[in-house]
């Protein structure tokens, strides 16, 4: 299990409303969220941000990392916080908080997917990738077969993930990505109506993603419907790009 989740509570108030768990996607970890879970924070939200495994905060050999371990990570987040609990995915991580709530439906007020692949049952990251000639990633990316990684290439990767957002944040972009273990990304994940059909959903749409292009997000969302849908005019990181918007949407997920 990871030992690499942060939890951040308000002292007062807002102790009715529902604890938001912050999960992020592939080529990154729990820093991402830092500013959108600052501001949930300042408005008296619970907030617990996960660092997946293999990451520099829990380092792990990548064929020891797996979507199952990424799962139950979410899972131990979840049984940290009293009652049901927001359950916000970026990016890959929609597959993950999917597989979560799979096994532990009753532990999920609402899943919040951001910019992120929803899955029907038996689809992996790869397998909606290819659905998906749109995105600019996939020339971008390699597999270092010997490490089991996915590397996404340098000179890439701030136009790839932040087309849209100031010079400064591009300048320093391209030495936050990390390199991505493998195998979760072509890992089906097996979800069934009964379960995580049964969970509250809602999907953020990110208006100018060249990661997960508007056209996929849309299609995913056709087969896998939720209660309510946000369009940002973002790229692919609106916690870096749209704080407000993105910590607006997040704190609206149970209205």
């Amino acid at each position: 299990m990871s030992n690499a989740t942060s939890v951040e509570t308000a002292s007062v108030g807002m102790a009715e409303k529902p604890a938001i768990i912050l999960v992020h996607g592939a080529f990154s970890d729990g820093h991402v969220w830092g500013y959108v879970a600052g501001k949930l924070k300042a408005q008296g939200r619970t907030v617990v941000t996960v660092d997946l495994p293999g990451r520099p905060g829990g380092p792990m050999p990548a064929d020891q990392v797996s979507l199952d371990l990424y799962r139950d990570t979410v899972i131990e987040a979840l049984n940290s916080v009293s009652g049901p609990a927001i359950l916000v995915g970026h990016s890959f991580a929609g597959i993950v908080i999917a597989a979560a709530a799979e096994q532990v439906p009753e532990k999920i007020a609402t899943l919040v997917f951001v910019a992120a692949y929803l899955p029907q049952d038996g689809v992996s990251l790869l397998s909606l990738a290819q659905q998906d000639p749109d995105a600019k990633i996939g020339p971008q990316l390699t597999i270092d077969k010997e490490r089991g990684l996915a590397i996404v290439s340098y000179d890439a990767r701030a136009e790839l993930f932040a087309n849209d957002g100031p010079a400064p944040l591009k300048a320093k972009l391209p030495d936050l990505i990390l390199d991505e273990p493998a195998s979760p990304l072509v890992t089906p994940v097996h979800v069934t109506d009964a379960r995580f059909g049964q969970v509250d959903r809602i999907y953020v749409h990110t208006g100018v993603d060249q990661v997960i292009s508007p056209a996929l997000q849309a299609k995913m969302v056709a087969r896998v419907p939720v209660r309510k849908t946000v369009t940002l005019q973002t790229g692919h990181l609106p916690f870096l790009t749209d704080v407000d918007g993105m910590a607006q949407a997040i704190d609206n997920a149970a209205a």
